[in-house]
């Protein structure tokens, strides 16, 4: 199960066991951070994992990557790429969040079309020599149903990203690992009852 398929409950539950504070770098505060953990009932066992899927689509679309001399979308298609999801997909999981760890989710960084009933993140992906790109698999029959259905891996989203026919915005289940930024001192660690708002992060 994930969200955005037809079950109303993906039957999934969200965990944070602790934020961590990296420390502060010339005299600044940085956000506290921590990793979602997820609980999947898959076929009634009940399934710990750090990841979790959605029906998303991926923008792999050409980008205007300067605009009169100055850089813009600086590493789209190597460090992070576009991902949409329906608004309702988006809402269910920051209601699962609040439930799990206690925390209200903040819209920032994203993009609401409220027109298409979309919402824009940024989905970030490991690119670094010696980091697990993340993979892009696609149907190997696509009149295939049921336990028939098997992928081919094709390459990473990086390298299907530099070729001209796959350019364009993939419709697919996106499995994501999902952690959180709040703001506060070094010397406290925030809780959900001071008002703020945890930012979620998504990574390919």
């Amino acid at each position: 199960d994930h969200f955005g398929h037809q079950r109303p409950d993906p039957r999934v539950r969200f965990f944070n066991k602790s934020l961590t504070h990296p420390g502060s770098v010339g005299g600044l505060n940085q956000m506290w951070n921590g990793e979602l953990d997820f609980t999947y009932d898959i076929n009634g066992d009940q399934c710990d994992l750090a990841y979790m899927s959605m029906d998303v689509c991926v923008d792999l679309a050409p980008k205007l990557v300067h605009k009169h001399g100055q850089p813009m979308l600086k590493g789209y298609g190597t460090s992070w790429v576009y991902v949409y999801l329906p608004d309702t997909t988006f809402e269910k999981i920051k209601s699962y969040v609040k439930v799990g760890t206690g925390w209200d989710v903040s819209d920032e960084g994203t993009v609401h079309d409220r027109n298409r009933n979309l919402v824009a993140i940024e989905a970030s992906m490991h690119h670094q020599e010696g980091q697990p790109k993340p993979s892009f698999w696609v149907v190997k029959d696509k009149d295939a149903s049921g336990s028939d259905i098997s992928f081919s891996r094709i390459g990473s989203v990086q390298e299907v990203n530099a070729q001209a026919q796959h350019q364009s915005v993939h419709r697919g289940v996106g499995i994501f690992s999902v952690s959180m930024e709040v703001e506060g001192s070094p010397n406290f660690e925030p809780t959900p009852d001071t008002g703020d708002e945890a930012n979620l992060v998504f990574t390919l």
